[in-house]
């Protein structure tokens, strides 16, 4: 495996760049990110979106401005036994749609960000010879990256860990792009009136399991956590509830089901509870926020619990199971890392290390040295 130069650029070269992928906000982000970078740093590029037809793809994609196309197409892993057969004899209609898009966009490179519609795009392009390239967010890599592994020119890394999985000549770490906001926050703290803010991320989705086990912690240490101000994105279903137990605690806090400034959130935390999704852990690091991890513990193959252990090997966050967590253990190692200023200091240090500011450059640059060849 290979780092990418630092130094690669787009220059003055415009692309067409059509990237597919999605399922999950891991998936979308990042290319979203390198999205953004081509089309502010070259002129009259183009890109193009290739997903499913889940509203929420679309939705997120179209917030940013970008056109969206769909294809029928459906996931092959963990699906009963009528799932797998109807996307199995979806699968020729997927190829045949996807070469149809990438006629009609006639993109200079295909990118893949993972999730299942991947495979039949990145496929089409293959059989099109079209330069191909595919990015893999975590340290164990999905199935549609995994296959498309030994097809693609390039497989650009975010995590040192997933290389083994890939031929050692196409792998390039890169680093995992983050969107240009959430890069361009100062380290300043927050004026919170001397407090420390917690954040918690359960993800898009929320997390109910981590929710309950930071309620519980506040509410067992509830007069040291008055101390602090709670920023917490709960999900729909949980977001009730939770704002009503930091209210009857007295805590000062702000709860939403989802938020859409992340780079706000991140600017004021001062201490981040989350899951261990790759994007997520790519954010943290570039704001350089000291962490708290609870992986999801049913994530294909376990990859969160990988995803964590950089992040934790270079002292950046601790990471527990969820089985094996309780709210005391939780409370009293928030309590400890923002009660400690060289530890806080040490984490935030640590986790500033691990982030790699300038991925989508890196990716843009390998992008268009295949655009070239």
């Amino acid at each position: 495996m290979s780092p990418a130069a630092s130094g690669h650029r787009a220059g003055n070269m415009s692309l067409r760049l059509l990237i597919t992928g999605g399922g999950t906000g891991g998936h979308l982000f990042p290319a979203v990110a390198t999205a953004e970078h081509l089309l502010q740093s070259t002129e009259n590029s183009t890109v193009l979106f290739i997903g499913t037809k889940r509203r929420l793809d679309r939705d997120t994609l179209e917030r940013y401005g970008f056109s969206v196309s769909t294809i029928h197409s459906y996931g092959l892993k963990g699906k009963t036994f009528i799932e797998l057969v109807k996307a199995l004899l979806v699968l020729p209609v997927s190829l045949l749609e996807s070469c149809y898009q990438i006629l009609k966009f006639r993109p200079d490179v295909v990118m893949g960000v993972g999730g299942y519609v991947t495979g039949p795009v990145v496929t089409a392009a293959w059989l099109l010879r079209k330069p191909t390239v595919i990015h893999e967010q975590n340290s164990i890599p999905g199935l549609a990256n995994r296959k498309l592994g030994g097809l693609v020119k390039k497989v650009c890394l975010s995590l040192p860990q997933s290389e083994k999985y890939f031929p050692a000549e196409k792998t390039v770490l890169t680093g995992n792009p983050v969107r240009k906001n959430i890069v361009d926050i100062a380290r300043g703290e927050e004026d919170t009136g001397g407090k420390r803010t917690l954040v918690i991320l359960g993800g898009s989705q929320g997390a109910h399991a981590v929710n309950q086990l930071v309620v519980d912690a506040v509410r067992l240490r509830g007069e040291d956590f008055l101390q602090m101000r709670v920023i917490h994105q709960a999900g729909r279903d949980d977001e009730p509830w939770v704002r009503q137990a930091y209210e009857e605690l007295g805590i000062d806090h702000q709860v939403s089901a989802f938020f859409t400034d992340m780079a706000e959130l991140y600017r004021q935390a001062d201490i981040i509870v989350s899951r261990a999704g790759a994007t997520t852990l790519a954010e943290i690091g570039v704001v350089g926020k000291p962490a708290i991890l609870i992986p999801y513990p049913y994530a294909a193959d376990n990859h969160q619990a990988k995803n964590g252990m950089w992040y934790t090997d270079s002292g950046a966050a601790v990471m527990f199971d969820q089985a094996d967590l309780d709210a005391r253990r939780l409370a009293d190692e928030i309590l400890a890392v923002v009660g400690d200023d060289e530890r806080y200091r040490r984490m935030g240090e640590a986790m500033k290390k691990l982030g790699i500011t300038n991925a989508a450059e890196r990716i843009v640059g390998i992008c268009t040295d295949l655009a070239q060849r």
